[in-house]
């Protein structure tokens, strides 16, 4: 189930507001510029796929938005429980950091945990398969994949050169949850 949970930056023990329907999302992040939309697949799609069948999937989606918004590129990243560099690139995304670019991505299966720090709230996004999150450009945030990472999502770019953080030395992510286990999110 995905989960929006807003903390205020000083309070990272208790959300002031908890949110699990996923239009009440969508509209809690709309109010701070955030896109959150649920896709659904045009075909099946089969465990493994190629990713060119996993963007053939929600090519219409895809296309909407690089007509909307401009990307220029799209690709699949897919990370397993037993992928050699789970540790180092969960790190690599763990530190609060910025892009000039918007961050997009729609988790075709599995999870990850969006945290957003807009002003002085922490907004939580637990995204699971079927959700689209767009975090803006500038957008002070950072990403866990849990220890146990298992996700596939597909990223749109406007930078050719892809993913490029601006890490803000910052050390709150350290002081907000993590990602648990799905089993416990539920």
């Amino acid at each position: 189930m995905s989960r929006l949970r807003i903390f205020d930056e000083t309070r990272p023990e208790t959300p002031r507001t908890v949110h699990t329907v996923h239009e009440d999302i969508a509209r809690a992040l709309a109010r701070v510029g955030v896109r959150f939309e649920r896709w659904e697949a045009s075909q099946p799609i089969a465990p493994g796929a190629a990713p060119e069948e996993v963007i053939a999937a929600y090519r219409a989606d895809i296309q909407r938005l690089m007509d909307e918004e401009g990307y220029r590129s799209v690709d699949v990243i897919s990370i397993a429980p037993d992928h050699p560099d789970r540790a180092a690139l969960r790190q690599k995304f763990l530190s609060e950091h910025t892009h000039s670019e918007d961050e997009v991505r729609f988790f075709v299966a599995g999870a990850g945990l969006f945290t957003l720090h807009l002003d002085d709230g922490i907004y939580e996004v637990l995204c699971e398969q079927g959700d689209l999150i767009g975090v803006p450009d500038g957008t002070r945030h950072w990403f866990d994949m849990g220890e146990v990472p298992s996700f596939v999502a597909i990223r749109l770019f406007t930078n050719a050169d892809g993913w490029v953080a601006r890490f803000t030395g910052a050390d709150i992510a350290e002081r907000f949850p993590r990602m648990e286990p799905l089993a416990a999110t539920h």
